[in-house]
Formats: structure tokens, C-alpha cells, sequence
């Protein structure tokens, strides 16, 4: 797209491209249904806030014939109107964040979502000092349970392209959506000690649960 057609689409009517593009991508999938709850940022990082993320939805989601909450995030990539973003190959950071939580009985989206919305944040913190980024099959330890204060055995992460959310061509650039898929601390020893793949976990992983949800309480490692 060059710069006229973009002035002449976007300049004049407060539009936010790159955030367009993600409720778009996002339409495909539930339609007109709106997000169970959408976490926003009272004071925008661009501004001086400290929270990197602009925002963070949560989907009611049944991929797999399992209910779960579905997140994804808003500001890895360039969300608002941006003239110097058009002639890039990729947004911003070129993907945004997505995450599968098995709920736990009882929980409530308002309540109990908001430690993920934290972890996020805390990722994008990371991203932004010190100017990385994640690709399919990266991986992370988390230094401890990715929920604080939690008797889980999820210490780590890998990312993975998420299966219901393919690359996406914006206004300023390409989209890639990476699902965070929680590991065991067992686990994501081994892939530190190169006696087995990110992908081969992810491959385990996807024999029992194909949308790789995260479940604190999973007791047992798959390698």
C-alpha cells in the first residue's frame, strides 16, 4: 500500500489499523461474539504507561471440544496509524501472543484470568528491553510456576504458530499469532539439556490435547 492510499484510508477518521486487522482475523472465528472480558491498559505504554500490551481479550473457546479461555494479545505489532510502519515486511515485533487456559472448576473469567494478563505483560516487558522475539518453537523457562504462588508443575513455555490463527497481512506488515503452550519444569529441563526437542513435546502434547490448552493441574510429564 503506498502512503497516499493509506492517508486517504486512515488519516482523517481515528482508525487503528493493525488493531482492525487482529478483530478481523479474530471474526473468523467468533464471529460477532464478543470477548468474555477485555483486560485494556489505563495509561498506554507509548505515553509513559508501564504496561507494554494495550490490551489483552479473552474468548470463550470450544477448539477440540474443550472448553477454555482463549487470550490474545493487542501491541507487539503497531496497532494505530503509523506512516512509517507501511513499508515494512512485518508489524512491529511481527506477531502478537495468544494462550489456552483450561480453566480450574470454579473460576471466573474477572477473577482468575487476570495472573495470565500479568505473565503477558511480563513478556513484553522482556520483548521490548531487550529488543527479541519468538518464533515457532522457541522456548522459556519461566524460573518458578508460570502462576505465582501455585503448586503447579508448568514452569516453562514453548511457542507454537496457533492453530486456529494463521499469518494475517496488515496495513504494516505481516501478523504471526504464537500460542504460549505450558511445559512442566521436567520438561523444559530436557529441552535445556538437548535430550529432546521443543517440538517433539509440542508433538506429545498434541497426541492428548490438539490445541495444546495449558492445565495447571497436569500431574505428568510427556517425555
Amino acid at each position: 500500500m503506498d502512503l497516499a492510499t493509506y492517508q486517504s484510508l486512515y488519516k482523517d477518521n481515528d482508525a487503528t489499523p493493525g488493531w482492525t486487522a487482529i478483530d478481523e482475523q479474530l471474526q473468523k472465528i467468533y464471529g460477532t461474539t464478543e470477548p468474555l472480558v477485555h483486560w485494556a491498559t489505563a495509561h498506554k505504554y507509548m505515553l509513559g504507561g508501564p504496561d507494554p500490551l494495550d490490551g489483552v481479550s479473552v474468548y470463550a473457546a470450544t477448539a477440540g471440544d474443550v472448553p477454555h479461555w482463549h487470550f490474545v494479545t493487542y501491541g507487539f505489532t503497531s496497532l494505530y496509524y503509523d506512516e512509517e510502519s507501511i513499508e515494512t515486511p512485518f508489524s512491529g515485533s511481527g506477531f502478537e501472543l495468544t494462550f489456552r487456559l483450561k480453566p480450574r472448576a470454579g473460576w471466573t473469567v474477572d477473577a482468575d484470568s487476570t495472573w495470565v494478563v500479568g505473565l503477558l505483560q511480563n513478556i513484553a516487558r522482556y520483548i521490548f528491553s531487550s529488543n527479541k522475539w519468538f518464533e515457532p518453537f522457541h522456548w522459556m523457562p519461566a524460573n518458578g510456576p508460570i502462576k505465582l504462588e501455585d503448586d503447579t508443575l508448568v514452569h516453562g513455555l514453548i511457542f507454537i504458530e496457533d492453530p486456529e490463527m494463521p499469518l494475517i497481512n496488515t496495513p504494516h506488515g505481516t501478523v504471526q499469532f504464537l500460542q504460549m503452550v505450558g511445559i512442566t519444569a521436567h520438561e523444559t529441563e530436557l529441552i535445556k539439556e538437548k535430550k529432546v526437542t521443543a517440538a517433539e513435546v509440542v508433538a506429545r502434547l498434541q497426541q492428548t490435547s490438539p490445541y495444546l490448552l495449558c492445565d495447571l493441574d497436569r500431574k505428568t510429564s510427556v517425555v
